[in-house]
């Protein structure tokens, strides 16, 4: 289970991963599993390249936004049986910690990463690749997806990846255990009306509407959205007297950026404001 040879050193813009498609647009990065005809599942080498993307989209101030998608009408089917779950049964504990950590390494970087991500969900969206949608910032969903943590279906339990502190956070202690336990699949539906997903659209157009979305919110003042990202995760552990304070210090910090102040001059202009980044 080597690294790639190639980790990201240069401009998303000019980057070829070879596990997963990329376009950046505009400010907005769109990033595609692209196993069609296996509904996009996760390799060792899949996990590494999307974790050192992740990681790469610190440096890169190009991109304000990430959206995440799946190709052939499926967001992903998770780990692939074949190449990740047949190798896992004959490894060795130290083997089998080292992939665990990997995989956790990757819900990691996506929360570190500054810019939000937007999830388009569409068809079958199941163990990873449903922790990597319960990762994203946001998720929109197509009419008739589905979202299965599915772990305990194969022996495991539900605590994977950090789901058993992040999906209760979306939808609420109850939910998230009963889709912990059982494996069963969530209706887009449901996801809605849980708060997993924003909002449900046409197949057509869950894509579009979450490039949209990125777009709307790559036009705003970008270090301010990345503290708001960076709050939404500190203030889970946090008292709300501690993140009252921690708020007050990231608000004042974001007074200083000549963002804010294009924002009281076009307001006096009675014009749109035109954020710059800094």
């Amino acid at each position: 289970m080597s690294r790639p040879a190639n980790p990201v050193t240069v401009p998303l813009a000019d980057y070829s991963p070879k596990h997963f498609l990329l376009a950046v647009v505009d400010g907005v990065a769109t990033v595609t599993l692209n196993r069609p005809e296996r509904k996009n599942p996760l390799t060792f080498e899949s996990y590494r390249e999307l974790t050192d993307f992740f990681r790469a989209c610190a440096f890169d101030d190009e991109v304000k936004v990430v959206v995440m998608t799946g190709a052939g009408g499926n967001f992903s089917s998770g780990g692939d049986v074949f190449e990740i779950i047949g190798p896992l049964v004959k490894m060795d504990s130290k083997g089998l910690i080292a992939f665990t950590r990997m995989t956790g390494d990757l819900v990691k970087a996506m929360r570190a990463c500054p810019q939000p991500i937007v999830a388009a969900v569409e068809g079958i969206c199941a163990g990873a690749g449903a922790i990597m949608a319960m990762a994203s910032d946001m998720r929109l969903a197509a009419t008739g997806a589905t979202v299965a943590f599915l772990f305990n279906k194969v022996g495991l339990a539900g605590c994977d990846m950090g789901a058993c502190a992040i999906l209760p956070r979306i939808i609420g202690q109850s939910r998230a255990s009963e889709l912990l336990y059982t494996g069963r699949f969530m209706t887009a539906e449901e996801g809605e009306r849980w708060g997993f997903f924003s909002r449900i659209v046409t197949p057509e157009r869950v894509l579009l509407e979450a490039q949209l979305l990125a777009r709307q919110v790559a036009e705003g003042p970008t270090f301010a959205n990345t503290m708001t990202k960076r709050m939404l995760a500190m203030e889970w552990a946090m008292s709300v007297e501690e993140a009252i304070e921690a708020e007050a210090v990231a608000q004042a910090l974001c007074m200083t950026t000549a963002d804010f102040e294009r924002a009281f001059v076009a307001f006096s202009n009675r014009v749109k404001p035109v954020f710059q980044g800094n």
